[in-house]
This record gives C-alpha cells, sequence and structure tokens, in this order.
C-alpha cells in the first residue's frame, strides 16, 4: 500500500476514485485530509462522546483509509478509537473520542479532528464496503447485535 500524497489526493477526486464534501482546500495536507467535526461537543475527563464528521467520505475499489487524532487534541488528552475506511465506504464517519486529561475538552463545530490518510492498495479491491454503515448520515451508534 502507498500513502497518498495531496497531488494524488486532488487526482484521485478529479477521477471520481473519492470524493470528500464538502471539500476545503485548507484542510488538504501533503499527506491527508483533517476531517473537522459536525457538532459542538464538550467531553469532561475520563469521558467518551461520539461525533460525527462534517464531510462525507467516498472511497473507490482501489483506496482505503486510516483515521489519526489530531496532535493538538492528543495533547490534551483526547484518544480515539477509529475502524479502518474500507473501499467503497460511503458516509459520514462516526468518531469515538474519550478524554483521559485532567480537564474539559470543548470541540467546536467545523474543527479538524482527525486526519484522513488515504492509501492506494497494491489491487483493486475485488469486493466493495457493504456493512452496517454504508450511507450512514450523523452520528451512528453501535449497530452490533445484542446478546
Amino acid at each position: 500500500m502507498t500513502i497518498l500524497s495531496d497531488k494524488e489526493i486532488l487526482e484521485h477526486i478529479r477521477n471520481g476514485e473519492m470524493n470528500i464534501v464538502p471539500f476545503e482546500l485548507s484542510c488538504l495536507n501533503p499527506a491527508g485530509y483533517d476531517l473537522r467535526s459536525a457538532n459542538e461537543l464538550t467531553i469532561k475527563p475520563k469521558q467518551y462522546k461520539l461525533t460525527a464528521t462534517l464531510e462525507t467520505i467516498k472511497l473507490g475499489l482501489k483506496l482505503t483509509a486510516f483515521l489519526h487524532i489530531r496532535s493538538s487534541l492528543a495533547r490534551e488528552g483526547v484518544i480515539g478509537s477509529f475502524a479502518a475506511v474500507d473501499p467503497g465506504f460511503r458516509g459520514q464517519l462516526t468518531l469515538n473520542l474519550h478524554n483521559d486529561g485532567q480537564n474539559a475538552v470543548i470541540i467546536r463545530k467545523g474543527e479538524p479532528i482527525v486526519q484522513i490518510v488515504f492509501h492506494k492498495l497494491g489491487n483493486t479491491a475485488t469486493k466493495s464496503y457493504s456493512g452496517a454503515y454504508q450511507n450512514s448520515k450523523g452520528i451512528v451508534k453501535s449497530k452490533r447485535s445484542r446478546l
């Protein structure tokens, strides 16, 4: 797998292999894109909260992506638990954020919270993501079946 550069991200958007809506050029990084919070939230110490990304993501079958918490939030004690974004995924991403720090952390609507890093697969995937979170909108709680 190869990490896409800013130039390659723009090329993949132009050729329709991926999409980020709304796209903001100032969020584009040398090796990724800063996704922003769709909501304002306060995370108290030792508390976790879910938020959605402002952006809707669409990946083609040649790409996958991984999320990384912004370092400024990590320095305040915020950690995140994120799943891989599979080839063929479409929708907003729900993020699980936990405050392991001593002080409440306020995240403003539209604030960058995670960097998404896109990877080109060695071969085109034969199967597209078709899980329970396809076409997600807003915060989506767990759809795991309870026993």
